[in-house]
């Protein structure tokens, strides 16, 4: 079965970013690679901007990998407030629903607050300190199984 993990995009702040997910979902990197470890013929000198993460990733559970990099800024700054797309977390509990959500909605803004819904889940939706959105949900109806 294939499996989707999202890849963001950051303006020069994806080590912090991914330091503070890694506090939320906990485990270790599994790889953290900078532009200056680039060095094949033909790389991009990208001079000051060497220390930033060309790709950085952080399982999250059995199946899931969270990517990201930083984006050169010869390459342009990405639009923080977009609104196309959202991080979708799925949690086994209300429990582990609520301390993602706290976790990572941490000197964010709430849009929509975690709450019982009325299609039946614990839903809620935010944007991180980071620009990056996310809905948190917990299924209410079934239990997971073992």
């Amino acid at each position: 079965m294939a499996s989707i993990n999202p890849y963001i995009h950051f303006n020069g702040n994806a080590e912090e970013a991914f330091t503070f997910y890694k506090s939320v979902f906990g485990g270790e990197f599994n790889s953290i690679v900078r532009f200056k470890d680039m060095n094949f013929e033909g790389s991009p000198d990208i001079g000051q901007e060497g220390q930033k993460i060309m790709h950085i990733a952080l399982p999250i559970g059995n199946n899931s990998m969270l990517l990201g990099s930083d984006t050169p800024a010869m390459l342009g700054k990405h639009n923080e407030m977009e609104t196309r797309s959202k991080i979708y977390m799925k949690a086994d509990s209300v429990e582990e629903a609520d301390q993602m959500f706290n976790g990572l909605s941490t000197d964010g803004q709430i849009e929509m607050p975690i709450q019982h819904s009325p299609w039946g889940t614990y839903f809620g939706m935010f944007r991180d300190k980071f620009g990056i959105e996310w809905m948190v949900d917990a299924d209410l109806t079934h239990k997971p199984q073992p």
